[in-house]
């Protein structure tokens, strides 16, 4: 059955939803740095995940879904959330180590690390397009990250893995969404990784309350968390993702400007070009299954 594009409505829509997305992303890297002095990554985790909890329950419980709160796949909860719980912390500790810019150009290598795993946890192939989408996002990477020219420094190491811990867990995502409903993702998303900063930023005795200082980011952040994935999943319903998902690419260049405004970073041209090598191999990848279905 042919697909007809998105209405022009429905499109511009799709735009503005991702400029939430884009503003809410933006907003939580600005809002980790701020509070990476006061708290480590695991608390940053807790207290997001406890004002994820909070938001999650009073809208799914005034919309009367609690009840539908199902436990028939913690397993593949667990895994999807410890994915995701590793690769959020890695991304707040890269944060603080390396310039934004070169953070959000690693994190665009999540999708392509995604093709690697498909055929390992989701049974699908890879196709040339595929193929070559990793192949070309892959040179983008030597590009930001330059391993031959300096050792690599342990933020780009986090922010590298940090994009594999998001691509595990939007794998396991995709295998949820065909049994589970976003009420049920959404509520074991902030139960489980609650559990797991209590676990880990309580592991050394010693877990920092906030300071009325940090209570305004640390509410941001998990704020912003939540809200950047609904604005990405209303965009995904109003427009196909070959239309969403080059939207979101405009987080680099932005993210680039406010690290050189804010932070008075320096717009490296390596990361910004292989930042670009790895949002035209996104892009490719996204058109090619579009035309292929």
């Amino acid at each position: 059955m042919t697909r007809h594009p998105a209405p022009r409505g429905d499109t511009l829509t799709a735009a503005l939803w991702m400029g939430g997305a884009i503003a809410s992303f933006s907003a939580m890297a600005v809002a980790g740095r701020a509070v990476s002095l006061d708290h480590d990554t695991f608390e940053l985790m807790l207290y997001r995940s406890l004002v994820g909890i909070v938001v999650v329950v009073t809208v799914v419980g005034l919309r009367g879904q609690l009840s539908g709160i199902g436990r028939r796949r913690l397993g593949l909860h667990f895994l999807r959330n410890l994915s995701h719980f590793a690769g959020q912390n890695l991304w707040f500790y890269a944060l603080t180590a390396i310039p934004l810019a070169q953070v959000f150009a690693l994190e665009f290598t999540a999708p392509l690390w995604a093709l690697v795993l498909a055929p390992v946890f989701l049974g699908e192939p890879i196709t040339r397009s595929r193929a070559l989408a990793a192949v070309v996002g892959f040179a983008g990477i030597l590009i930001v990250t330059r391993p031959f020219a300096a050792p690599l420094t342990p933020g780009v190491s986090a922010a590298a893995l940090a994009a594999i811990g998001f691509a595990g867990s939007a794998i396991f995502t995709r295998r949820l969404t065909r049994t589970e409903s976003v009420a049920t993702i959404l509520f074991w998303l902030t139960v489980m990784q609650a559990a797991f900063g209590l676990i880990c930023a309580g592991a050394d005795g010693d877990i920092a309350l906030p300071a009325p200082a940090a209570l305004p980011w640390l509410g941001l952040i998990g704020l912003a968390g939540l809200f950047a994935h609904l604005c990405l999943t209303s965009a995904l319903r109003l427009a196909p993702a070959s239309v969403v998902m080059p939207v979101d690419f405009l987080r680099l260049p932005l993210i680039a400007v406010i690290g050189w405004f804010v932070y008075g970073e320096p717009l490296q041209v390596a990361v910004l070009a292989g930042g670009a090598l790895i949002i035209t191999a996104n892009w490719f990848n996204l058109w090619a299954e579009a035309r292929r279905r």
